[in-house]
């Protein structure tokens, strides 16, 4: 050690052995969308804070489009330890957290704004604690997103849903809920709803303003029904088995990023609606404000209570969020 010091220096000696580069982590974070979506602006954003937070030692690669699977597929590979990250609208999340069903009981939330601010305090904490029994830990909650009925029909009250076609999610709450207003809750994937918009084998669908506006709808729709009967949280979420490896001082980075990075994909989020909310209007689709909102309401009553009972502990969540909107109004 004496020869060596000599031959390079005590300084350089020193340098050598603080300039090692330390232990780097790599991970992946899948989505399902396209890369101009919210997701993908969103997992961008936290892969880029991250790496500047962590002085490059720990990199995330997005994929978006389904390239690391489908909702499902990544909720069992991070359940199993095989999948890093994901982002994932609720409803994808419900066969695993069961709670999670109280989100699909219609007309839970009055707004994105709304939901949003419930989200970011006691009750969005309440729900993102139970995940870790189920091998997930929830990072982050991205704006929640609103669905709107579109299609063919002008829809004023719940009469005017009655007999219509509607591709709606795949998740218990959507399709109650429009088999109760009297639609024909049709399932189908999303990418042959289109095509089947064009030729008339259905009568509409449901989705966000800028989706609407991004996958074309705009073209072979004449209305856009400001429904908002589901409003639901999408969330950033990471393996249990990939977050207990992690060091106290990787969480900590993790974490502080990924509510950068959420924040950030709230704004984008609140950007893209309002702006399909104006190409709709110049394109010339009929922006319909329901005139009888509340006979949609009281028409998925019914639907409120199954769904809250067929979750666990569904009546303490779902009487938080209740709580915690007649808090915000007051």
């Amino acid at each position: 050690m004496k020869a060596f010091k000599k031959i390079i220096g005590i300084g350089a000696l020193s340098a050598l052995m603080f300039s090692a580069p330390s232990h780097a982590l790599n991970m992946d974070v899948g989505h399902t969308l396209t890369t101009d979506s919210p997701f993908h602006v969103g997992t961008q954003k936290f892969a880029d804070i991250l790496k500047e937070k962590s002085n490059g030692k720990i990199t995330v690669t997005v994929f978006p489009h389904s390239q690391l699977g489908g909702e499902l597929t990544m909720i069992q590979g991070a359940v199993a330890g095989a999948t890093d990250l994901f982002v994932t609208g609720q409803p994808a999340l419900n066969n695993v957290v069961k709670e999670f069903l109280v989100f699909d009981t219609p007309f839970l939330f009055d707004s994105v704004q709304q939901a949003n601010e419930i989200l970011a305090g006691p009750v969005g904490d309440k729900f993102m604690n139970i995940l870790p029994k189920y091998g997930l830990v929830g990072l982050g909650w991205f704006s929640a997103i609103e669905r709107n009925v579109f299609g063919n029909r002008a829809i004023n009250s719940a009469d005017d849903l009655k007999g219509m076609k509607i591709r709606v999610i795949q998740s218990p709450g959507y399709v109650e809920s429009y088999k109760t207003l009297g639609a024909q809750a049709t399932p189908m994937a999303y990418s042959e709803l289109y095509l089947a918009l064009q030729q008339k084998v259905i009568d509409g669908g449901e989705t966000t303003p800028d989706q609407f506006v991004s996958d074309k709808f705009i073209e072979v729709s004449k209305y856009f029904n400001m429904t908002h009967v589901n409003i639901h949280p999408a969330l950033l979420v990471m393996s249990k088995t990939r977050w207990d490896s992690l060091s106290d001082d990787e969480r900590k980075i993790v974490k502080e990023a990924a509510d950068e990075a959420m924040a950030y994909a709230r704004d984008y989020y609140k950007k893209v609606y309002d702006e399909g909310m104006v190409t709709m209007k110049e394109k010339g689709v009929a922006i319909v404000y329901p005139s009888d909102l509340d006979s949609l309401v009281q028409a998925t009553r019914p639907v409120v209570k199954k769904l809250i009972g067929e979750a666990p502990n569904g009546q303490a969540l779902y009487d938080a969020v209740i709580a915690a909107k007649a808090s915000a109004k007051k």
